[in-house]
């Protein structure tokens, strides 16, 4: 690793050999600003084969909570630190520089439409438990201050019923539904879960019920035992109980994936966790949610059955601790903002005599009943962080998977998201009113931060005219109206072959009023790399596609994306 000092001294000698060799190299400085990147002549990946049989049960993974936190947040800290890493942009990526379908990630939103009702139902097909009553209570566990008990509906469908932290009445079952169905939407596996109100008599215990406290001491669950819990959980305005239902998983649980490798004893697992971009893009939805609670323990693969195989399944798990509900159940208003253990907070309030003000001072909790802590005035996309910096794969995150990311989230619409929020059946139409609002201001304050740190064009494809094939492409600032303006946009578009040499002058092409753009003719070369370069007030960035004909049709088709 070079210091400060070598890096200027290498620079000058370098900046000195250009001088006495610029005539040399003009005629070869062009082929220098082409990367590397080549694709080969075939249709993308949009499906990985992660899902060949794993016939032996992977083992299960204990998570050690305490542990945990403090190997992310010290220990394994200190020694990354010394290992001087250096950034790696994600794998688990196709030629177009997207995310794959796999056991880790499901394209939706991402790649068409979504009805009303597609958002509402989520990846689940069973729907709410609410219409198969009586339910059979088979267990109950202390977590905490919160009451979750494992129940079966009419039909026999086994469910995780959780409650709301008393105190703050809805918050954690809307939170835990509404979250839980966007990041769906965004394409990552959940679970299937709905907010479910009814009353006591609705429960029924097994015969073999049983209650655990924190330390797994087990006994018989009796009916007196499970009304006194019942008793001390809010209530609904009406004066009847409120849960998540959450569905129980299919398959044999082996706990959170770990955040930093691979599972040895999983043949499909190849790509280490911190490199994934499905994970490391998951930083920007995580920070539109105010996601904080990011650990390894809501996270759980399963092994599953299908079709006479076994593979392993990797879900997200557990939402409720989302929309700032962490802290205000934990009285705690810095989580988002800073790290629980932040140690370079620590160093600038030392340094500062502690008179900065923190971001985090003065967000108030909202007064709306069912909302917590969540604003948008204190957030900030690219400085957010959760409660801890022990999950790796948002640490090594760049501004490549976040733009990925980025052009997911800002699919949504309006309307699309205010669907998703009355899922949480919040009783004060204001509280859906204002975290709609939110959710909406956040994502366009994400995608406006992201779309400046990555050349904003995506959906490219060549289209054949009368005068020859062109290459069209979406400028997304534009699309989105983030800001940016088609008459201060312009693209220089220059074209080189496969060994990076100049195919005639480039050109400038505009935008029309919508963000949409086509190039000139193609040239008739069977493999060309286009550079398109944006430029307009406050931003310049560059992208870089690359066209082929195809062998079958010899008609021309992209065939990879490279973003610089």
């Amino acid at each position: 690793m070079m210091t400060r000092l070598s890096i200027h001294v290498l620079a000058g000698h370098v900046l000195a050999g250009f001088l006495l060799a610029a005539p040399l190299l003009a005629a070869g400085c062009a082929a220098r600003d082409v990367p590397a990147a080549r694709f080969a002549n075939a249709p993308p990946v949009h499906q990985v084969d992660d899902r060949r049989d794993v016939p032996a049960r992977p083992a299960a993974r204990a998570f050690l909570h305490a542990l945990y936190h403090y190997d992310g947040t010290v220990q394994r800290r200190l020694t990354r630190a010394m290992e001087l890493p250096r950034g790696q942009r994600a794998l688990g990526v196709n030629a177009l520089d997207e995310v794959p379908d796999s056991t880790w990630f499901t394209n939706r939103i991402g790649v068409r439409d979504l009805t009303l009702d597609e958002l509402r139902t989520g990846p689940g097909v069973l729907g709410t438990p609410e219409l198969h009553r009586p339910w059979t209570v088979h267990s109950y566990k202390a977590e905490g201050t919160e009451l979750n008990l494992i129940v079966t509906d009419a039909r026999g469908i086994r469910f995780l019923l959780k409650f709301d932290t008393p105190g703050y009445p809805e918050q954690v079952t809307a939170t835990h539904v509404i979250a839980g169905k966007l990041l769906g939407a965004c394409g990552l596996h959940v679970t299937d879960d709905h907010v479910v109100v009814f009353q006591p008599d609705d429960l029924v215990l097994a015969p073999d019920a049983t209650s655990a406290d924190i330390f797994d001491n087990e006994h018989r669950l009796l009916r007196a035992e499970l009304d006194a819990l019942l008793r001390r959980t809010p209530h609904t305005p009406e004066d009847r109980l409120r849960a998540v239902a959450s569905r129980w998983l299919a398959g044999k649980a082996l706990g959170g994936p770990p955040a930093e490798g691979v599972r040895d004893d999983d043949p499909n697992d190849r790509i280490p966790h911190q490199l994934r971009r499905d994970l490391r893009g998951a930083y920007t939805w995580f920070a539109w949610l105010e996601h904080v609670d990011v650990q390894e323990g809501n996270f759980l693969d399963t092994w599953v059955e299908d079709s006479g195989r076994h593979y392993v399944q990797h879900h997200l798990i557990d939402f409720g601790k989302a929309f700032g509900v962490m802290n205000t159940t934990d009285h705690n208003p810095r989580p988002g903002r800073e790290y629980w253990l932040d140690f370079a907070t620590m160093a600038r309030s030392l340094a500062t005599l502690g008179l900065e003000r923190r971001p985090w001072e003065g967000v108030p909790a909202s007064p709306l009943r069912g909302v917590a802590m969540f604003d948008v005035d204190s957030f900030d996309p690219d400085g957010w962080k959760p409660q801890s910096p022990a999950y790796l794969p948002f640490l090594t995150a760049d501004r490549f998977d976040n733009f990925w990311a980025a052009k997911i989230l800002i699919r949504f619409t309006r309307e699309q998201i205010r669907a998703v929020v009355e899922l949480g059946r919040l009783s004060d139409p204001r509280a859906a009113d204002y975290l709609t609002d939110t959710l909406v201001a956040r994502q366009r304050k994400i995608a406006r931060t992201w779309f400046e740190r990555v050349n904003p064009l995506d959906r490219f494809a060549v289209v054949t005219a009368g005068a020859g094939a062109s290459l069209c492409f979406d400028d997304l600032a534009l699309v989105y109206r983030l800001g940016a303006t088609a008459g201060a946009t312009e693209y220089r578009v220059a074209a080189y072959d496969a060994e990076a040499h100049p195919l005639g002058p480039a050109a400038v092409v505009r935008p029309d009023p919508a963000g949409h753009a086509c190039t000139a003719a193609l040239p008739p070369a069977d493999y060309a790399i286009l550079r398109i370069a944006t430029a307009r007030p406050g931003f310049d960035g560059q992208t870089f596609v690359h066209v082929a004909r195809d062998p079958a049709t010899g008609a021309l088709r992209v065939i990879g994306i490279w973003r610089s």
